[in-house]
């Protein structure tokens, strides 16, 4: 019983990783972006360092700090690329959170969120 338990656990856990990130190896992903600005300026990120919407940054649920990504709005094609330097909930199918320096140049800040790709430099 212990070890269907244990299994049952394993792939729950595996499944998790998967749909939250990133998973080891993968260089793309593709889902939905978001922004954050002034309510979060200021504030530590889970870096440690202060969060400034001015910095092409973003929060990620699984990329190591200091990562370097580029970010595609697949609705028009504008790419910028960004610093991980915090982590955020997976919350509503959301793949990444990006400062607001970053949604202005990719061109969602209006809409909120966009559908994007995300690779890994």
């Amino acid at each position: 019983m212990a070890l269907a338990a244990l299994a049952v656990l394993g792939c729950g856990l595996v499944g998790c990783a998967a749909a939250r990130g990133l998973g080891p190896g993968s260089r793309v992903q593709v889902g939905i972006a978001s922004y954050y600005a002034e309510d979060h300026d200021g504030r530590r990120t889970a870096s440690g360092e202060p969060f400034d919407m001015r910095r092409l940054t973003a929060a990620h649920p699984s990329l190591p700090f200091g990562t370097r990504v580029r970010v595609t709005h697949l609705g028009n094609g504008r790419a910028v690329v960004l610093r991980v330097n915090d982590r955020m909930a997976s919350k509503g199918g959301r793949i990444i959170d990006v400062s607001y320096a970053a949604a202005r140049r990719l061109g969602f800040v209006r809409q909120g969120l966009a559908r994007v790709k995300v690779e890994v430099l």
